[in-house]
């Protein structure tokens, strides 16, 4: 499965993949109690909760493109030490914080900048985990003829730019059983959900066990969070060590930052891509290709789907329980059945428990069946339907309580394939986009394609691993005609067979802003929805969101299949 080295993918998984969401769930989880038992404040502390965290999506949205260009300059490698290193500064200056505003929330956003970096190299750093070696030597060769004294990733000749778009040479292709950055994906999940695990068992509990020693319990969120912080720290020495020479890597660093001031003789021809045309490009990919466009929508419906499961489900919990009377407050606010809200904490737990625990599981699952039925890219399919019974299966019931008679059992069913199409999304769309990077194919003509290419060089796909660079004479002239005639019957799926790696960081900095509108989105529509139209709207939202995944995907099988026809 991997074809980087034990050290670079033990720091992967159990450092940049497992500690990118485990900070992120300990301080949502205690920053309430930052709040009322640092602070002080007592009241109205959800609205500072609410406005802390729009204001770290916020940040967000705009951290991530920025931190995935920035990448593909100085490297994953960089970008992750810096990433770990800002989110324990954060969590150290958050408790020094004595106002909610402007100090905590200053202290949040620089948080979100460095989980934003942290969250986007998972991504960027997937395909250096299992790009062969001889692609990258070979794109390395390639490069050499585009570049002089400075990073072949960034500069390309005009001249040799168009040898390259125009030369005929077959498509990257995986062979069955060589590392897959799907199969990788599925593992992904799994250890991004054991780091909300570890979060909630080892970080959470910590100001508990602080208090278990005699600490007041604004000393013990304090020393909680200096003791988390050192753990970051700790983190980003992890990765500096464990992430170097990762294939894809090679030339980066930061004496490329100001790239445009280390031209030198010889290179009079040379055209710098400058960052924002890094973004732009990363962007329109999502429009060329369809595995990185697959990739895009599917990230924006996985992370839209993750706040409906941690947000909406128990919102609708506890909304129902007031709507019923269930926790009934006398006039002076103080609960007169404390049992009853109880349950509605419980309610929501289990709910969510069980969603949860069926993603957890079904991670590895997925990225299996991804990459062994990714032509009519079945397993994302199956994802998005699920989505759709599941989320407008809960809307149907008349409550959502576990226990009871008629339809109520039906509520576990349906939160299962929430959390089923949840991790469904995460990990196909995190394969597409890391087969969309390494140029691998994706799509019945582009399997089409490669069979013609390899007929014509009378060989297996097995020795063509990389692309090859252009040669001269009448051949390869009549094969650039047999190259568009192909290209107008397949269409132009070639964009998924290039290479990307690199912009890999700035598709990694598009995707997690995909994912990052996809939450805007349906927290503020969907809560000011629930709020004036129907509590049930965030979930036919949510089903729209995976139907519209569903209509692209079916649309994208049915173009293949009549190129495939009018080829033949």
């Amino acid at each position: 499965m991997f074809t980087a080295s034990r050290v670079q993918a033990a720091t992967y998984l159990l450092g940049v993949c497992l500690f990118s969401i485990s900070f992120l769930v300990f301080l949502n989880s205690s920053i309430s109690f930052v709040i009322t038992d640092l602070l002080g404040q007592r009241k109205r502390v959800g609205d500072a909760v609410g406005t802390l965290g729009f204001a770290d999506e916020v940040a967000a949205l705009i951290a991530c493109p920025f931190w995935g260009v920035l990448s593909d300059r100085i490297g994953v490698r960089a970008v992750c030490i810096l990433a770990y290193a800002i989110i324990g500064l954060a969590l150290s200056l958050l408790v020094q914080s004595t106002n909610v505003y402007p100090q905590l929330l200053l202290a949040r956003l620089l948080f979100s900048v460095g989980a934003a970096a942290a969250s986007t190299m998972v991504t960027a750093i997937l395909p250096s985990m299992t790009a062969s070696v001889s692609e990258v030597v070979d794109n390395d060769r390639e490069e050499e003829d585009l570049v002089s004294s400075i990073s072949s990733e960034t500069t390309v000749t005009i001249s040799n730019m168009r040898q390259q778009y125009f030369r005929v040479s077959p498509p990257l292709r995986d062979a069955p059983g060589a590392a897959s950055p799907t199969r990788l994906a599925g593992i992904v999940g799994l250890t991004t959900g054991a780091g909300a695990l570890l979060a909630l068992g080892l970080f959470l509990p910590l100001p508990a066990q602080f208090q278990q020693h005699g600490v007041q319990p604004g000393q013990a969120i304090t020393y909680s969070y200096y003791v988390v912080g050192t753990i970051a720290g700790l983190v980003a020495a992890a990765c500096g060590f464990g992430l170097r020479h990762l294939n894809g890597e090679e030339g980066k660093g930061w004496h490329s930052v100001y790239i445009r001031s280390r031209l030198t003789e010889g290179t009079s021809d040379a055209v710098i891509i400058p960052y924002w045309r890094l973004l732009a490009q990363s962007f329109s990919l999502g429009f060329q290709s369809r595995l990185i466009g697959l990739g895009y929508l599917g990230g924006f419906v996985a992370r839209a789907s993750s706040v409906g499961i941690s947000l909406f489900i128990p919102l609708y919990v506890n909304t129902y329980f007031n709507t019923a009377e269930r926790c009934k407050f006398d006039r002076d606010d103080s609960l007169v059945d404390k049992s009853k809200c109880q349950a509605a904490y419980i309610l929501a737990a289990e709910l969510t428990g069980v969603s949860q625990l069926v993603a957890l599981i079904c991670a590895p699952i997925f990225g299996f069946l991804a990459d062994r039925y990714r032509l009519y890219h079945v397993p994302l399919l199956g994802a998005a339907v699920a989505g759709i019974v599941g989320y407008v299966g809960f809307t149907m019931l008349e409550d959502p309580e576990i226990g009871g008679s008629g339809r109520r059992p039906w509520i576990l069913i349906f939160v299962a394939l929430i959390g089923l199409s949840q991790i469904g999304c995460i990990v196909c769309s995190l394969g597409l986009i890391g087969r969309g990077i390494l140029g691998l194919e994706g799509s019945i003509a582009g399997s089409k394609r490669s069979l013609l290419y390899y007929s014509r060089e009378g060989s297996s796909p097995e020795n063509h691993c990389s692309l090859e660079p252009a040669s001269d004479g009448s051949q390869n002239e009549a094969m650039h005609e047999e190259n568009r005639e192909d290209s107008a019957l397949l269409g132009q799926d070639d964009a998924n067979h290039q290479a990307k790696n690199h912009i890999k960081g700035s598709i990694a900095g598009i995707y997690s802003l995909a994912g990052g509108a996809g939450i805007l989105l349906l927290t503020k529509l969907g809560g000011s929805l629930f709020d004036t139209t129907s509590h049930n709207a965030p979930f036919y939202m949510l089903a729209a969101f995976n139907a519209t995944l569903l209509v692209f995907i079916c649309i994208f099988t049915l173009v293949d299949i009549l190129k495939l026809k009018l080829r033949s």
